[in-house]
């Protein structure tokens, strides 16, 4: 009778072993399913969102080495998070392998902290845009027109051939002047005139010049008057606006046809002298 009740267990266990074996392996092949799908998926979405952003940034005419960089690590990150998920669902403890993540991204931009500082700055440099290329600026110490905005510098050259690269941390840790941006801009011309000429006679003949100049936008505010007195002339101040691509024509021709003026009204232009006195010791 004993024989018989062990017998009975030991059906009883295996019968129970064989259930809960099924009952294991169908969760389990469930898991892998929903693991494998996620990957599935997170490759899906990654290539999508990937070629996205290459689209997007490319209509915009953001630099290639920039749209290939942005739209390849959006895909990574993708990636790598449905691994992580998918290896959650088959038994993974990922803690431990987001902890390594942490500490090998940790490392690494420890190591390349000023590189770094250079591509954020350079995404910014893109997503405010206060800079493109084309326009003339001054970064700090550099002036000159922008060639090129890449990830990690940018290019300028200036006015007489000279290619200047500027890390882009540089720049958007100082202020930018953007010379090109406006539509418009104001010229600013100082003239000394000598004290025996007649005031009202020179700003008419200024009025004249400036009136009479097409490149000079006169729906714009036009400011022609005395501003100083020095210790050899006075001073006249002419303030008018142009288009930004006509600013140094017509301060050159504006120049030019002053003088002309001028002297066709024999009023002469004056100019600071220096005298000096050399005086001798007569000997006693």
């Amino acid at each position: 009778m004993h024989e018989l009740n062990v017998i009975n267990n030991i059906n009883y266990v295996g019968n129970w072993i064989v259930h809960n074996r099924i009952i294991f392996l169908n969760n389990h092949m469930i898991n892998i399913i929903f693991a494998i799908t996620i990957m599935i998926l997170g490759f899906i979405i990654a290539k999508i969102l990937s070629i996205g952003i290459k689209t997007v940034l490319s209509s915009k005419h953001i630099d290639t080495t920039i749209s290939e960089f942005l739209s390849t690590l959006s895909k990574y990150i993708i990636i790598t998070c449905s691994t992580i998920t998918s290896l959650s669902y088959i038994g993974v403890q990922t803690t431990s392998v987001i902890a390594i993540l942490g500490a090998a991204g940790m490392a690494i931009g420890l190591a390349l902290q000023g590189s770094l500082s250079n591509f954020s700055s350079g995404i910014l440099l893109i997503l405010l845009s206060p800079l493109r290329t084309g326009e003339y600026v001054v970064l700090g110490k550099a002036t000159g027109t922008v060639l090129n905005i890449h990830i990690f510098y940018t290019t300028l050259r200036t006015l007489d051939g000279k290619i200047i690269i500027v890390p882009n941390n540089k720049i958007t840790s100082n202020n930018i002047i953007n010379y090109s941006r406006e539509p418009y801009r104001r010229n600013e011309f100082v003239i000394h005139i000598p004290y025996n000429a007649n005031v009202d006679t020179v700003i008419q003949i200024l009025k004249k010049v400036i009136h009479e100049e097409p490149k000079i936008i006169q729906e714009k505010d036009i400011i022609i008057g005395l501003s100083k007195f020095d210790s050899y002339a006075m001073r006249f101040i002419i303030r008018c606006w142009s288009n930004t691509n006509d600013l140094n024509t017509v301060y050159w021709d504006v120049m030019s046809k002053i003088k002309k003026a001028l002297d066709d009204n024999k009023i002469t232009i004056s100019y600071s002298v220096l005298n000096i006195n050399v005086i001798k010791n007569k000997k006693i």
